[in-house]
């Protein structure tokens, strides 16, 4: 991706400083280096413009929006800063000849990139990136299977409500240019019915706050694109993915309350004499998108909009907007998390758990958040979104039983959490999805604690060598001590009480 898209001869510094205040501003990085370190052609293959057939005569400048076109303008910057005959000129170009041409100050990037392995961020960018969008760059470094993506950044949620709730100037064409990257990787296009690419949007911030903010799944679907997808991968998942996307994007985007949308399923199902959702035919899922767009129809006073760009414009909006949410501000406020800039907004590209009985999707702790046995200790569901298990429209069946239903995704699951234990020396709690037997990573985070496990965890992370004592120390947290010290009920006594208690109903 060709980002150094203006160029021009300057004669001296004067001309750079003039130059830069005309076409830098405070989103741009301006290097400047030898017109002769770079070829014609060389300009020519960044679409630039080579503004003399003498490049020896003078200086170039070079503005860069993308952070690794403008790290190679900056290596060969530097790679010639020792060369006799540079020496004298780049003298006062201080700090890699970083902004030396301009006044304005330099902004971080507002949109950072993620895919298997690589990614323009990492672990330790969550006040940056959020706590998702952080640890799907990890992942995605240390070569684990993500899905590709790209993540926008706190301070622009901070920017678009010091914008008054508008999208800041440049935002939406640095998403447009991050999902250029996504489509190249995923061989797809949204909106392309020929080669669908869905895509879901999901909030995070630098501190997790569980269910207080808004997610929308399979986005860039409408009448076409589904038609598209039925060709590919079967109509009944085609249609099923359409009206699960109606329904988030009318409840997380809109507004519409979900109850409409859930009371036309159950009046389906009884109608046809069903309990399950995936008892549904495709031609019932067919009058069930159709009816959810009446609804909205109905409910905005509008058609649903056919363009996914749309629809994904909208979606970043609500996400920024969930931010303010009363009760993402309520969570906030009882958990006394303050100082944040917002919320990031993670786009990645979508993988499918509900495409049949050899895809499904899960979470789990990589040791049990109770007890702090080191055991994996989680729910899946065969042929199903992650939605399924978080909202608990069904009911999941342990991780164990994965092993038998998707052993060979299974197998990788274990070597992944024992990978990630490793590299973040810590208990983790992760969401995946397998579609066609292929495992995805769908996120990853330090996993909450009862004050037992907490202790536990720190004890046995020593012995296994991954953490220091003093390290543990500092993983039991004021509260977990304050939880250990109260009188408890064991398990084993609750269990029994249980089974021996007799219950009258009234």
């Amino acid at each position: 991706m060709a980002s150094i898209w203006r160029s021009g001869l300057l004669s001296s510094r004067s001309d750079v400083k003039v130059n830069a205040a005309q076409y830098c501003n405070d989103r741009e990085r301006c290097y400047v280096i030898p017109a002769d370190v770079i070829s014609p052609s060389g300009w020519k293959r960044e679409k630039a413009i080579h503004m003399n057939k003498d490049p020896a005569a003078g200086y170039c400048f070079g503005i860069s929006k993308d952070w690794t076109s403008l790290q190679r303008f900056r290596r060969l910057s530097t790679s010639v800063i020792n060369q006799p005959k540079y020496k004298k000129a780049f003298r006062l170009n201080v700090a890699r000849f970083q902004a030396i041409a301009t006044p304005y100050p330099l902004t971080k990037q507002r949109v950072y990139t993620f895919g298997k392995g690589g990614s323009e961020g990492n672990k330790n960018m969550k006040y940056l990136l959020g706590g998702k969008g952080a640890n799907l760059a990890e992942m995605s470094s240390i070569g684990l299977s993500v899905p590709p993506g790209l993540t926008i950044t706190t301070e622009t949620c901070q920017e678009y409500f010091e914008n008054g709730n508008i999208f800041p100037d440049g935002l939406w064409e640095e998403v447009l240019d991050a999902l250029k990257t996504v489509e190249e990787t995923m061989q797809a296009s949204l909106g392309d019915p020929a080669k669908p690419l869905l895509v879901s949007v999901r909030s995070g911030a630098a501190i997790s706050m569980p269910g207080m903010m808004d997610t929308v799944l399979n986005l860039g679907l409408n009448d076409d694109v589904v038609k598209g997808l039925s060709s590919r991968s079967g109509e009944r998942f085609a249609y099923d993915s359409y009206r699960r996307f109606l329904d988030m994007f009318g409840g997380v985007v809109m507004g519409i309350p979900h109850a409409l949308f859930e009371q036309e399923l159950e009046n389906l199902k009884a109608a046809r004499g069903l309990t399950l959702d995936t008892e549904l035919t495709t031609e019932d899922l067919k009058e069930l998108v159709s009816k959810y767009k009446e609804i909205y129809q109905r409910a905005t006073g509008k058609a649903f909009p056919h363009d996914p760009k749309d629809q994904l414009r909208l979606s970043i909006v609500a996400v920024f907007e969930s931010w303010n949410s009363p009760r993402a501000i309520k969570y906030r406020n009882i958990n006394q998390i303050a100082g944040l800039k917002g919320t990031a907004v993670n786009v990645q590209a979508m993988v499918f758990g509900n495409m049949g009985n050899d895809s499904g999707t899960g979470v789990l702790f990589t040791r049990n958040p109770s007890t702090g046995e080191k055991k994996l200790y989680g729910e899946f569901l065969i042929n199903a979104q992650g939605e399924d298990v978080v909202a608990g429209i069904r009911t999941p069946e342990e991780i164990d039983l994965m092993k038998q239903r998707l052993p060979d995704a299974y197998n990788e699951l274990v070597e992944n959490c024992q990978i990630l234990e490793k590299h973040y020396k810590d208990m983790m709690d992760i969401e995946f999805t397998v579609q066609g037997n292929r495992l995805w990573m769908l996120q990853c985070r330090s996993g909450k604690r009862t004050g037992t496990g907490a202790v536990k965890i720190a004890v046995d992370l020593v012995k296994e060598g991954l953490i220091s004592t003093p390290t543990a120390v500092n993983m039991v947290e004021p509260r977990h001590l304050d939880q250990l010290l109260h009188p408890q009920v064991s398990t084993s006594t609750t269990l029994n009480l249980l089974k021996e208690s007799k219950f009258i109903i009234l």
